[in-house]
């Protein structure tokens, strides 16, 4: 594929203005490094364009706190000052959504999930966002703490112009199968085989 240039054009009656405004729906998977800051570093472009951004964190625990939280927050600070970029919002699972602000433990990610799942749902029915951002979504799905086919036909079928990102490793092949744009990001070398954990500026 050459750059900026498509392997086909296909026949739908559309312009290449038109087509370039067709919402899609991505998948950042693999056991690679870097997976979720792919999709934050789309959030902030995203921002830019001054869309609307919602960002849903499904594993992460509400304690932990990432850089790219801090920095996509005060963005949404700016929006609400000065009209620059767009609207963000960012949500996690772990002690409750945010909106929910409910105690949680480990026994209750399940549900937790669920209930993040079912208000994506109504905000895509709402057309709320123009970029929904669900962080490591894969798992829930692969854990079975969401329904496989209800995801599916939630996100092919998705109303309006809203792209969606997904971001997770073992990407379920329902999931692959109606994505518009699939990366799969290979472990080669990582610092924690040799026993070197996680650090500020890097892992958060």
């Amino acid at each position: 594929m050459a750059r900026g240039v498509p392997d086909v054009v296909p026949d739908d009656g559309l312009t290449t203005a038109q087509r370039r405004r067709l919402p899609l729906l991505l998948v950042n998977t693999g056991d690679g490094k870097g997976k979720s800051t792919a999709a934050f570093g789309l959030a902030i472009r995203a921002w830019n364009q001054g869309w609307n951004v919602g960002v849903f964190q499904f594993v992460k625990s509400a304690k932990w706190r990432i850089g790219e939280q801090t920095v996509l927050e005060r963005l949404g600070e700016l929006h609400e000052q000065t009209g620059e970029g767009g609207p963000v919002e960012w949500h996690k699972m772990g002690s409750g959504w945010s909106w929910s602000r409910k105690e949680g433990s480990a026994e209750d990610h399940a549900r937790d999930a669920a209930e993040g799942w079912a208000e994506v749902k109504r905000r895509i029915a709402e057309e709320r966002h123009d970029l929904y951002v669900l962080d490591e979504f894969t798992y829930p799905m692969e854990w079975g703490w969401v329904d496989v086919e209800d995801v599916v036909s939630t996100l092919r079928d998705r109303p309006g112009r809203q792209f969606v990102v997904v971001t997770g490793r073992r990407a379920h092949p329902a999931l692959i199968e109606i994505a518009d744009c699939v990366t799969e990001m290979g472990l080669v070398k990582h610092q924690m085989q040799r026993g070197q954990k996680g650090q500020s500026g890097i892992e958060w």
